[in-house]
């Protein structure tokens, strides 16, 4: 049933609009109908009634040569009249509303003439050889003259304009196209300040300086622009703060391992100055990972188009000068893509250098869409569990225990890639191969 419902708000709008006027019309256009003929055969009646009084009186005064000849020029198409030796209604009769209103119509008119006796009778069909060949609904009356001989008269009732007419159809359309033109243009203006926020917020996820947005509009939708921009400053700040805070901490740690530094140097114990000395160079390492990770100096890096392809040949090119297996498999054609070239280097590196160090290889291949970019890093290492592919994105986590940057790092390689690629509109999914190894997938949205 949802599939039959559009998905917008525009078109749902449009729907309620479309199926509820044209259900008020048609009901209008029902009730016009039906008061018109009501109108209508109350008129008529009351024509008819006034008419036939008329008739019945001049030929019930008239003499009997005088009133053959009266019946004759009182017959038309609009009021049949004939006389006969008996009455055309037989002794029974149905009654309805449309007799009823030409009875008291009769009545009313005959009021003066005495007790006048007549029968009333509805048909579906107008009496043959009267009033041409055309067929309708027709009233019967037939009243009785001092020779004993009746008059009968038959008269046609106007058709009512049948509901779905070619009027009825053109109303319809005309006020569908109307509500069409006017409903879209206003369903449009009011939904796009949606859109406006929409794209607001996918921007906001990409860049976080991005400018506010215009506060313009109705004042709901100043409001909401309004309420937008406090959230965006505030998103914003908190970002700095944290920034500025990790920086300050990693600087300030700088300091005191220099002086640490130092002292080892004045250790006799040749064994434990080494050991100190590689302590100290792998916290130097760690704060200076730390530093980096909290500048994140991609988020001012400006924005260029490059030829992705060129860019990732460049980074596999660097690895396999440093003696590292990796094999790339990304076409001829160039693949334009508007990125931060710097910091999406940075991200790609560390992918790629976490296959190597933790999979012996990388094999990285490169397909593209109209929508997006697919980077796949392939490895021969034991995968990774189940429960602990988000772990490895965590800041300073990392599975491997023995705490020695060369087998393990900083921890933070992933994480600076993950966060690099999102900042581009991307995402970085983590799945064990069936053939052995750890798949990365990189999508990064064009």
């Amino acid at each position: 049933m949802k599939r039959w419902i559009p998905d917008t708000i525009a078109a749902r709008t449009l729907l309620v609009l479309f199926f509820g006027l044209t259900l008020s019309h048609a009901i209008s256009v029902g009730l016009y109908i039906t008061d018109r003929t009501s109108a209508l055969m109350f008129s008529g009646g009351e024509h008819i009634g006034e008419r036939i009084a008329t008739i019945d009186r001049l030929i019930r005064n008239s003499s009997e040569a005088e009133r053959q000849r009266l019946v004759e020029l009182a017959d038309g198409p609009r009021l049949g009249v004939i006389r006969t030796p008996d009455s055309a209604i037989g002794d029974q009769s149905a009654d309805d509303w449309r007799t009823n209103v030409l009875r008291d119509a009769l009545t009313t008119h005959l009021s003066h003439d005495g007790d006048r006796n007549f029968r009333l009778h509805h048909m579906g069909a107008m009496m043959p050889g009267h009033m041409g060949s055309a067929a309708g609904e027709t009233m019967m009356v037939s009243m009785p003259l001092p020779d004993k001989t009746w008059l009968n008269f038959t008269a046609p009732i106007e058709t009512p304009e049948p509901f779905w007419s070619l009027r009825f159809g053109l109303s319809m359309a005309v006020m569908l196209a109307a509500v069409a033109i006017l409903s879209t243009l206003v369903v449009r203006h009011l939904t796009k300040p949606l859109a406006v926020f929409a794209r607001a917020a996918q921007r906001l996820g990409v860049d976080v300086k991005a400018p506010p947005l215009p506060e313009s509009g109705p004042e709901e939708v100043r409001q909401a622009t309004r309420a937008f921009n406090e959230m965006q400053e505030r998103i914003r700040r908190f970002v700095v703060d944290r920034t500025q805070m990790i920086a300050a901490i990693s600087h300030d740690l700088g300091t005191p391992i220099t002086r640490l530094r130092l002292r080892a140097e004045f250790v006799d114990d040749e064994e434990q100055r080494r050991k100190m000395l590689a302590d100290l160079d792998d916290m130097e390492k760690m704060v200076f990972s730390a530093l980096s990770f909290a500048r994140d100096d991609a988020a001012h890096e400006p924005q260029v188009t490059v030829d992705f392809r060129t860019l990732l040949q460049r980074v596999c090119d660097d690895t396999i000068d440093a003696g590292h297996p990796v094999t790339l498999d990304a076409g001829e054609d160039a693949v334009p893509y508007d990125c931060r070239p710097v910091a999406l280097r940075r991200a790609l590196n560390n992918v790629i250098d976490n296959a190597i160090k933790y999979g012996g290889q990388a094999r990285v291949s490169l397909a593209e869409s109209p929508n997006d970019i697919l980077l796949t890093i392939d490895d021969d290492g034991p995968g990774i569990p189940d429960d602990r592919r988000e772990d490895v994105f965590k800041p300073f986590h990392r599975l491997e225990q023995s705490r020695s940057r060369e087998t393990g790092g900083t921890g933070l390689g992933l994480t600076v890639a993950r966060t690099i690629v999102r900042a581009h509109g991307g995402d970085i999914t983590l799945s064990n191969r069936d053939a052995g190894g750890l798949r990365v997938e990189i999508h990064l949205p064009r």
